[in-house]
């Protein structure tokens, strides 16, 4: 079972990925350090590590699906 407190909802548009609040700074509508293309690379089982470019906490993304994304820690 997947925790939901590990989780993090996201967005795309065009190649980039959003998220609607950082869950460490709050801040709004941030542009994550990734693309569409590193979505499908980390449902293969590939770790992703992503530094919030908002307030420079990291996180190792470790699985996604079309709405959220996983990480190693609780995000909530």
């Amino acid at each position: 079972m997947i925790p939901f407190s590990h989780t993090c909802p996201y967005d795309i548009y065009g190649q980039d990925v959003y998220v609607s609040e950082c869950p460490f700074c709050g801040a709004a509508n941030v542009l994550l350090p990734l693309r569409k293309n590193h979505l499908r690379d980390i449902r293969e089982g590939r770790k992703k590590l992503m530094v919030f470019p908002c307030c420079r906490n990291s996180v190792y993304i470790v699985d996604n699906d079309r709405d959220y994304l996983l990480a190693d820690r609780p995000l909530r």
